[in-house]
């Protein structure tokens, strides 16, 4: 029999679902793994969400994926996985997909779909029959640009997976070559109890950021309930900028230049708001705008000048020319801003035609004319054509200044304003209609205080397929993007020229870079570059797309269309198609009704398993995805091992706390002085294992050295009664065997080929390759993925890492979460340090001069092993005691 298939659309950002069902929240739907993992390189951030739920009932039932992404970014991959089988979008044009989609809403199929959800947020949403105690993967991957606003760039991460789960977490590597100025995490995840779940760590050109929250903390954030997390982690940085010609990257074929110079003087600048005061802006809106006003106002320089004019169907002067920012204007013009008050309706075109002729009757030379205008609504009075105005506007401005349209609330025309602004050098920004509406004003205002560079042209050669290379405008805490291809790939250099207009002066930056630097970034990323080009292009012909007519925005809109379809880029001109072949012909009732949408494949795929222990009703494999609770686990100590298929894993886990790295085999002779100096013969003598200690507000680790061999207290919390012990390896890097206890009675022995388990009654045996496992018993809970076994007891989560380097075998401990206000004792038992650098490599730790040393070494937290650059220090310095203080005679 033929199998017939159903195809699952996803048409762009404009779909609205007809119905959505709630996701489940019972136990009846288990979300028994959910994984965050965004890579940022050089300001491109490619995102990877992976949810992978069971169905625990014995009928088939619908299961949601519901998840909410930036809305610059673009979704460019997504796949499911049913029984083993994936199931992968494909980008099509709009109009291919259409018919398709059409279809599946006619046969009552349901469609995935993207929309808006709050100011930054869009929401992806599908789902998909599974049936009875089977399982579903999900993977959503998404890609965007960061922006630098007001000095620094935001990665903004959401979570709401509607239950708690056990195995959570979210992984952000940033990776941006001239260095990390600084790294804040803010957010609605980070509040309450959730900040301990929380590490940061960063090393000269590289941080990373970690979010394991237990079961019991996902239910303790600010907007968090007993249905788990709700809410968003913002990772906020910026980079180091020792360069005034800027950052340029080369790779494979293509280049990116991010140029945000500093020490720039700042543009005296001329502004004009153009407030409505029509009858739709009564109440609230109005008096929020005045407050913003109030505190703009009082933030213009001296060397500024500005006017004020207000309208409904009448247009009203505050001066009829700008005058300077002084004390006395200023009072003047608050005492006016005061007395706005809402009226009539809405001549947005005569309003902006007066700004327009303000700036022309008293052209302010050596400065930058800005034109901001508010506005809640459409033109009612006066000319109401909304191409005739846009027309007018055109020709008025001529190019000369830019106009900002700041929409409030959601009644506005906010494409009449986007074109609007973008056809004279400005964007438009909504306002939303909230308690903080006034800051929203005042935080837009900020952005385009102070112009530094004007009429800005960035110039190169041997280069084509430009993105933007030139700009009205440069505002303080921002930063200008230009990427392009390489035409001569043998070229071994390209040469940068960026001209522009100073205060009072022009400008000219040149620069000369080689095209052979390699950018160390993973393999899975070395097309970032490329990646970073197309997005950027999209973005800006679908820009240039809403404002062209006839054969030119065919043309434009057919590249966009090219590209989009290229990199796998779900727009506003493409759609996102999922086909997937019904199964069986038997039991078609308890058969999923395959149905849902989707995008196209993430990088890797990660199925879920937890080793059966012969409980529970029979699935329809030799495993069972259920979380062992403690009633269920009663497993015969001669019980089989298990055997799985292998499980590929995102490199670049950001964990913090102690690390160990192996290091070079030969004597740290470079540490030339000591505090407490070991005798050279010992130190010749053996190799070391390599531990990182994170530093309190310093962006360069300290590490130290352990000889080895040795059986090392790792980690001991003597109130909780847990304890970790480690036995390093004969004369080679890395532990091989790291035991865990807890209580008396719980003990967890971790070697190079298995792990084993024990209550005091029962033994539980896995393999290292594996299906992924879950483990859940009187408050600890293991969680085996491929080469990592995540131990969380009480409030301390370890994780032991499985490395295969070369044909080498060895594990290595980590600390992902410890207690607060606790002392625990162990190498690893620090959390962080504070130490000051006083001259050259000596530094001040504990109140003591030591003598340090700028070392590279191998970070093997990560499967991907980076190089990360430390302080190395004695082992005394950091530890107050000897290497046998932290030994043990048994494991």
């Amino acid at each position: 029999m033929t199998r017939p298939a159903l195809r699952l659309i996803l048409l762009g950002f404009f779909l609205i679902s007809a119905s959505s069902a709630p996701v489940k929240k019972t136990q009846d739907v288990n979300i028994y793994s959910f994984y965050i993992n965004s890579t940022v390189t050089s300001r491109y951030a490619t995102t990877i969400i992976t949810s992978r739920v069971a169905n625990r009932l014995n009928e088939s039932q619908e299961i949601f994926f519901e998840v909410k992404i930036p809305k610059n970014a673009f979704i460019s991959k997504f796949r499911m996985t049913i029984d083993g089988k994936s199931y992968d979008g494909v980008v099509k044009e709009k109009a291919d997909a259409q018919q398709q989609y059409s279809q599946a809403v006619s046969q009552g199929q349901s469609a995935g779909l993207i929309k808006s959800v709050g100011r930054t947020l869009e929401e992806f949403k599908t789902s998909v029959n599974v049936a009875a105690l089977s399982k579903v993967t999900f993977e959503l991957t998404y890609e965007e640009l960061l922006t630098r606003r007001l000095g620094k760039y935001e990665l903004l991460i959401n979570a709401q997976p509607m239950q708690t789960v056990a195995d959570f977490k979210i992984d952000v590597h940033i990776h941006e070559k001239p260095g990390i100025s600084f790294l804040e995490v803010t957010g609605g995840l980070s509040t309450n109890d959730l900040a301990n779940a929380i590490k940061t760590t960063r090393a000269d050109s590289d941080a990373w950021v970690t979010f394991y929250p237990t079961r019991e903390q996902q239910t303790k954030c600010k907007d968090c309930d007993k249905n788990g997390l709700k809410g968003d982690l913002l990772i906020s940085y910026d980079v180091e900028r020792q360069n005034p010609n800027g950052e340029m990257k080369v790779s494979n074929g293509y280049f990116v230049h991010n140029f945000a110079p500093l020490d720039l003087q700042s543009i005296p600048k001329n502004v004009v708001f153009i407030i409505d005061r029509s009858g739709s802006m009564h109440g609230k809106k109005i008096k929020q705008t005045r407050l913003a006003l109030l505190k703009i106002l009082s933030d213009l320089s001296e060397d500024d000048h500005f006017g004020l004019i207000t309208f409904d169907s009448q247009v009203d002067l505050w001066k009829r020319e700008l005058l300077k920012a002084t004390k006395a204007n200023l009072d003047d013009a608050k005492s006016f801003v005061k007395k706005i008050t809402d009226r009539g309706s809405t001549d947005i075109n005569a309003a902006v035609l007066e700004g327009v002729n303000m700036f022309k009757r008293q052209p302010q030379a050596g400065s930058a004319s800005i034109l901001i205008l508010l506005t809640d609504g459409d033109p009612t009075s006066g000319e109401t054509n909304t191409e005739r105005i846009m027309s007018n506007v055109r020709k008025a401005i001529g190019s000369k200044f830019p106009l900002y349209c700041l929409g409030f609330g959601y009644d506005v025309n906010f494409d009449f304003l986007t074109k609007m602004s973008l056809e004279n050098n400005g964007v438009a920004r909504r306002i939303y209609e909230d308690s903080d509406a006034d800051l929203q004003l005042q935080g837009f205002y900020d952005e385009v205080a102070v112009p530094l560079l004007t009429d800005i042209q960035l110039n190169y050669i041997g280069v084509s397929n430009l993105t933007q290379n030139n700009f009205a405008l440069y505002f303080n805490g921002s930063e200008i993007v230009v990427s392009g291809q390489i035409t001569d790939n043998n070229v071994e250099s390209i040469s940068t020229e960026v001209i522009a207009i100073s205060k009072g002066s022009k400008v000219t930056y040149q620069n000369t870079v080689t095209t052979k630097d390699v950018i160390d970034v993973p393999s899975e990323h070395e097309d970032f570059v490329e990646r970073l080009w197309a997005y950027l292009t999209v973005k800006q012909l679908l820009d240039k797309h809403v404002l062209l007519e006839g054969p030119e925005k065919e043309a434009v809109k057919n590249e966009a269309l090219k590209l989009s379809l290229k990199y796998q880029f779900v727009t506003s001109l493409t759609s996102m198609v999922v086909t997937k072949p019904q199964e069986g012909d038997v039991e078609v009732a308890d058969k999923p009704k395959e149905g849902k949408e989707s995008h196209r494949p993430p990088v890797s795929r990660y199925p879920s398993f937890t080793p059966r222990t012969g409980y529970g009703p029979p699935g329809p494999s030799d495993y069972d995805y259920d979380l062992l609770y403690a009633s269920r686990l009663r497993v015969p100590a001669s019980r089989p091992r298990v055997r799985g298929s292998r499980l590929r894993v995102p490199d670049f886990y950001g964990r913090s706390g102690y690390y160990a790295f192996d290091t070079p085999n030969r004597a740290p002779t470079h540490v030339t002085r000591t505090l407490v100096a070991p005798t050279q013969s010992a130190v010749l003598a053996v190799r070391n294992n390599r531990f990182l200690l994170p530093a309190d507000g310093q962006t360069k680790p300290l590490c130290f050295d352990v000889p080895i061999p040795h059986k090392l207290k790792l980690l001991q919390d003597s109130a909780l009664g847990f304890s970790m012990n480690g036995k390093s390896r004969g004369s080679k890097t890395g532990f091989q065997q790291i035991i865990i206890h807890y209580k008396t009675n719980h003990h967890l022995t971790i070697n190079t080929s298995s792990i084993n388990y024990n209550d005091g009654q029962n033994n539980v045996q896995y393999l290292w390759g594996q299906e992924p496992s879950q483990h859940e018993q009187e408050g600890i809970i293991l969680i085996l993925r491929d080469n990592e076994m995540d131990v969380t007891i009480g409030s301390i989560r370890v994780v032991i890492v499985l490395h295969k380097k070369r044909k080498d075998v060895f594990l290595w401990p980590a600390v992902w979460q410890q207690p607060k206000n606790v002392t625990l004792s162990g190498i690893l038992g620090k959390d962080k340090i504070s130490y000051e650098e006083i001259q050259g490599s000596t530094l001040k730790i504990m109140d003591n001069d030591v003598k340090a040393s700028w070392d590279e070494m191998t970070d093997y937290r990560f499967p991907s092993a980076p190089v990360v650059r430390c302080w190395l220090v004695p082992f005394q310095a950091v530890m107050n005691g000897e290497i046998s203080d932290f030994t043990v005679t048994q494991m």
